[in-house]
């Protein structure tokens, strides 16, 4: 399955011309009609996303689905999400402070592909005190044993693994075989 991810984009329109995909995932801090221009150009019709630190509060526009802290099956693997960040400021939507993240992340169920916006602790961190991941992911990693966890918010294109999950750090746009 090809798989057509996003994170951070700063542009307000797709810039990045055609290609093809199975599915297209928004790891955060995406503008929706550039989510949207993205998925036509790319002849995705489902669309799985979280929101970023970056972004507004309202939902999501159809048919982009909200994967926060839900699981989805598509084509044989089950997809689950975790929105925002750590909370590095006093307030905003999706900011997050280590603890809220390990107990929304203690019952989250175990799926193939991790969809979240920020990274899991001491991997693809950047010493800036804003760029730091949640250990709750790191948690969720042993015990889950997803597959692939993809994230942005680090600002880096960038793949590791920790035990057997392919951690991928998305800056912009990346087209993935999995």
């Amino acid at each position: 399955m090809k798989i057509l991810v996003l994170a951070d984009i700063d542009d307000l329109r797709w810039r990045h011309g055609p290609g093809r995909a199975d599915l297209l995932l928004s790891c955060g801090d995406t503008a929706d009609p550039v989510i949207l221009e993205a998925a036509e150009a790319y002849d995705c019709s489902s669309i799985l996303a979280v929101k970023g630190n970056h972004d507004g509060a309202e939902s999501f526009p159809d048919p982009v689905e909200d994967l926060h802290l839900r699981t989805i099956e598509h084509s044989g693997l089950t997809f689950g999400g975790f929105n925002g960040s750590w909370k590095y400021k006093p307030r905003g939507p999706f900011l997050y402070e280590q603890e809220e993240a390990r107990k929304l992340l203690e019952d989250f169920p175990p799926v193939d592909v991790l969809l979240t916006h920020n990274s899991p602790r001491r991997i693809h961190d950047r010493d800036d005190g804003v760029h730091t991941g949640f250990e709750a992911l790191n948690n969720y990693i042993a015990r889950a044993k997803p597959k692939v966890l993809f994230h942005g918010h680090q600002h880096l294109d960038r793949e590791t693994k920790l035990g057997e999950t392919r951690i991928i750090g998305v800056y912009g746009r990346r087209l993935i075989e999995i």
